[in-house]
């Protein structure tokens, strides 16, 4: 549920960052934040065994971040 919210979250926050006057489409914001959310969620299942908890979802995050901002410096 973390993941899908932050997923969200960073889909909206990249195409906020755009300077377009109409504003983001909702289905591309929703397309982007499944892209977004999967790829967290492979590194999340196969993550190490020895990281979990706190930091296995800390690390998912700033790669959720870090995904977004490589992708925001690609397009634009």
């Amino acid at each position: 549920m973390i993941l899908g919210v932050t997923a969200i979250i960073c889909s909206r926050m990249l195409f906020f960052f755009f300077n377009d006057p109409e504003g983001p489409n909702l289905l591309i914001v929703a397309a982007f934040a499944m892209v977004v959310y999967f790829l967290s969620f492979a590194a999340y299942v196969f993550s190490p065994s020895k990281i979990k908890g706190l930091k296995r979802l800390s690390l998912v995050i700033c790669i959720q971040i870090l995904s977004v901002i490589g992708i925001y410096f690609c397009m634009k």
